[in-house]
């Protein structure tokens, strides 16, 4: 496999970091990565972005280079683009963002003045991102920023949105969110950006895997530009795409990127990003698409059968959030420490509507999905055990106030043998399959 390539490789070099590195791939294979934004990339994915396109350096773009030695280069660049635009629809695409958040200050650039340019987006605390005009992030410190939100059934209510957004009339307005399960409707969107003039922009990381599958509505030809990063559900590196429909948007936002906001592209990225993207042409990639959403469809259930509630009664895509608070008596952030104590890796994170103001890192839920487990080859039986293994750690959790040194945990023998029992469950799934 190439982790014991890539073990081998560095350990005559850095036994230390290779020791760090081997940790690190047991842990993927012994646990349930549960966390919505990560995933297992394939290994001619991985492989792709440790090859001697990582030597090379250029500014600028294809054909357009400000260093000589770029044939091959421009070839990947090309090519990615190709497959980006392809697999999209939209007729240009930006390879050369290094992940998500530059990616869409990128689009803010090529579109906003600082201190002047009004944003509507999904406040954080309901499932938006921090990109979205929070105000710890630049967006919300150099942009004036509106906030929609979910309604009291924790879904997105457009007339209430565009309501906002004749009033407000922001220069862009952003849809595509971070812990949102459902399905978004990106014609409501681009009609209310039509209307009040603003350039509409969809955000679209963690669905841009399913998208590409078919397992969730396109936003082309609705948004005007689609920012995404790779890692997600569409199981590339770790870079980002934003692709566009105007040949105007398309020249503003290449100038954002070089020379507005970043010197040399990442090739070796880019490359990578090119594979991913011939693999999400695949039927093998459609069929995984649609079985990530089954996947986290049946963990609903499964769930919401258990007592347990689901944000908005269910999901339309990879990922569900769970208050349980509300659900347990238990605060979000614990709950997801112990998980990981007996080999479920989630996030605690804010749900809509909760009873009492969440600070991010005291929160009333948890954040889960589906698109690791299904890489492993999970399907929806399997997805039982997994409510299983979480209801049965939850049980066991102890609600209220610790005491110092006081264990968290009703039984302690119980998670230790519940531990184990995960750890062998993991382990007989594959790290990656179709």
């Amino acid at each position: 496999m190439i982790e014991k390539t890539v073990t081998s490789l560095v350990e005559p070099c850095d036994p230390q970091l290779a020791a760090i590195l081997q940790s690190e791939d047991e842990r993927q294979a012994a646990v349930l990565r549960m966390i919505p934004s990560e995933n297992y990339a394939s290994p001619a994915v991985r492989a792709t972005l440790a090859s001697t396109l990582s030597n090379k350096y250029g500014e600028g773009y294809p054909g357009r280079r400000y260093y000589q030695g770029q044939q091959n280069t421009d070839a990947v660049e090309r090519l990615a683009i190709e497959r980006a635009c392809r697999l999209f629809g939209y007729p240009h695409a930006n390879l050369q963002a290094l992940s998500g958040a530059p990616a869409n200050l990128g689009v803010y650039t090529a579109f906003l003045k600082p201190f002047e340019g009004r944003i509507m987006a999904m406040r954080l605390d309901h499932g938006g991102h921090l990109t979205h005009g929070s105000p710890v992030s630049v967006t919300g410190q150099w942009f004036e920023i509106r906030h929609y939100g979910c309604d009291e059934q924790d879904r997105l209510d457009m007339d209430e949105i565009r309501r906002m957004a004749l009033e407000f009339r922001p220069h862009v307005l952003v849809c595509g969110y971070t812990a949102y399960p459902r399905v978004i409707d990106f014609a409501r969107f681009g009609e209310i950006a039509r209307e009040v003039g603003a350039i509409s922009l969809a955000d679209v990381s963690h669905i841009a895997g399913l998208i590409a599958g078919g397992a969730h509505p396109s936003p082309f030809p609705h948004i005007d530009i689609v920012s995404f990063t790779t890692h997600k559900t569409l199981r590339g590196p770790r870079g980002a795409i934003i692709l566009s429909q105007k040949p105007e948007h398309a020249e503003a936002i290449d100038k954002a990127v070089f020379p507005g906001l970043q010197g040399g592209p990442h090739f070796a990225t880019i490359a990578s990003v090119a594979v991913a993207l011939h693999e999400a042409e695949s039927e093998g990639f459609r069929n995984y698409s649609a079985q990530v959403v089954k996947n986290a469809q049946a963990l609903a259930a499964q769930l919401m059968e258990k007592g347990y509630h689901v944000v908005s009664g269910g999901t339309d895509n990879h990922l569900l959030l769970v208050d349980v608070r509300k659900s347990a008596g238990l605060p979000g952030k614990r709950v997801a420490e112990l998980l990981e104590e007996v080999g479920v890796v989630l996030n605690f994170n804010t749900v809509p509507n909760a009873s009492d103001r969440q600070k991010p890192l005291f929160p009333d839920g948890i954040r889960m999905g589906t698109p690791s487990l299904t890489t492993r080859g999970m399907k929806e039986n399997h997805m039982a055990a997994v409510a299983d293994f979480m209801d049965r750690a939850m049980k066991n959790m102890k609600a209220g106030k610790l005491e110092k040194d006081e264990s968290p945990w009703k039984d302690p023998a119980a998670a230790a043998a519940l531990t184990a029992e995960i750890r062998a469950f993991a382990l007989s799934f594959p790290t990656f399959t179709w």
